[in-house]
């Protein structure tokens, strides 16, 4: 009897583009394709398949995402699209017709079927032939935590709520157990990660349930209890400042929770946040950030903001300034305000011509570069505990409590090659420059 020959095992590309939401969604369609038996291919040409999971909030975003299709398909044939540019497939498929099958953001079934239909597994799923925190895209010692899918924010600048849907929080038992998972795998680090963290849980009434013995509700604060019992970093990214959000500082202040916070401002200007819609934009912000660092002194800030909003004038541009000079952010970015299709913004006002948008833009950043450079100088001669990243050179590429991975700045750490990546070190802050620290080992 002639022996049946044993199909390879087929081997799935992955382009992930996008934010951390978008990250988290690509570790989730891996781990199940892993599960299913599929291996994965570090290269196009050893891939049968390339899924490509897209980002389509700016324009420029919705560019490298076309970009990264049509490469896809010039160096594989075979791709299938996801993410958030795919809630609009005809702009996809007017440019690529080639394309397999194009779904929507966090749309995981539908990917796992077109890869099903176009590359069938080579056996039925075995759970053990994966590690208990699934496939990650990030290092072993942190990981992202991603809370809900959507928004009820009606920003006008904004388009994800087309893109992702309304806000859909998961309950936090489920979110808890999936951290207590990740901590015992070896994570150090949580990045808590959403479209609009406080918000967690209004669209489930807070949802009351039990963990560990524990009662807790689907809220911002009880999951920031819940992570902080773990004994890791808990970062908390993308928090609107609503009042509620003042409960989370004495758990930071006792070190339960990283002394940190994401909020995206956007400006400073009340009219021009007026224009953009935005949610907690009432006057006394400044109030509530010098009250914030009152109770928890190491409090690092971090916001990204938008120049040249349309009808933005130069005498709100300089209330943003103002206001910057006041509020004396730890971290900053910004960006040029894009026309993004579909966005009511495009109507709020004339359009900032783009010569007076890149004015802006430097202006501010040197605004902000200089403070961040005197926040940072103030901590030189301080013993800090810090995570390290890398070894570069003879170097430790480490982060602060107050630097979150890829977006903010880092702390070299001379004669720190011994130090063991992954893991916590003890160090003494000994120079600063605009972004980045520089420390010795602290010898035990």
């Amino acid at each position: 009897m002639p022996v049946a020959k044993t199909r390879r095992t087929p081997k799935i590309g992955f382009v992930s583009l996008g934010c951390p939401k978008a990250l988290v969604d690509s570790e989730r369609i891996l781990t199940q394709l892993r599960a299913e038996g599929y291996a994965v291919a570090p290269d196009y040409e050893s891939a049968d398949l390339v899924v490509v999971n897209t980002c389509g909030f700016i324009d420029s975003a919705i560019d490298e995402s076309l970009d990264a299709i049509g490469e896809a398909l010039e160096q594989n044939g075979k791709v299938v699209v996801t993410g958030c540019l795919g809630a609009n497939p005809a702009r996809i498929l007017e440019r690529h017709p080639r394309v397999l099958k194009v779904t929507g953001p966090h749309a995981y079934d539908d990917v796992l079927t077109a890869v099903h239909q176009h590359l069938p597994p080579k056996h039925d799923p075995f759970l053990d032939l994966l590690p208990p925190q699934g496939v990650r895209l990030t290092p072993r010692h942190y990981a992202y935590l991603k809370i809900s899918e959507g928004c009820n924010n009606k920003c006008s600048f904004c388009i994800i709520p087309d893109l992702r849907g309304k806000l859909a929080s998961r309950r936090i038992d489920d979110v808890l157990r999936e951290a207590d998972r990740l901590v015992h795998a070896g994570v150090r680090e949580l990045l808590v990660i959403s479209q609009d963290t406080s918000a967690y849980g209004s669209d489930l009434r807070y949802a009351p349930a039990t963990w560990q013995g524990n009662e807790y509700e689907t809220r911002f604060i009880d999951l920031a209890r819940g992570l902080g019992s773990l004994g890791v970093w808990v970062r908390m990214h993308y928090v609107y400042p609503y009042p509620h959000v003042d409960a989370v500082l004495p758990l930071m202040a006792e070190g339960k929770v990283l002394p940190y916070l994401d909020i995206p401002f956007q400006h400073g200007s009340p009219s021009v946040l007026k224009r953009m819609k935005r949610p907690a934009a009432a006057e006394g912000t400044l109030d509530r950030l010098r009250e914030w660092r009152r109770v928890c002194p190491d409090l690092v800030l971090r916001s990204t903001f938008i120049v040249g909003f349309p009808g933005e004038t130069e005498a709100e541009f300089e209330e943003l300034l103002a206001w910057l000079d006041e509020a004396q952010l730890d971290r900053v970015g910004a960006f040029k305000y894009s026309p993004v299709e579909g966005a009511r913004a495009n109507d709020a006002g004339a359009h900032v011509d783009p010569a007076i948008q890149e004015e802006r833009l430097a202006r501010f950043m040197e605004r902000a570069q200089r403070i961040s450079a005197t926040r940072l100088a103030a901590r030189v001669g301080r013993e800090e505990t810090v995570l390290v990243d890398s070894i570069e050179d003879g170097m430790a590429i480490a982060r602060s409590r107050g630097d979150a991975p890829e977006i903010d700045g880092v702390v070299r750490v001379k004669k720190g090659a011994k130090l063991a990546v992954g893991e916590f070190a003890r160090v003494k802050i000994t120079g600063a420059d605009a972004y980045d620290l520089t420390a010795t080992p602290v010898r035990s």
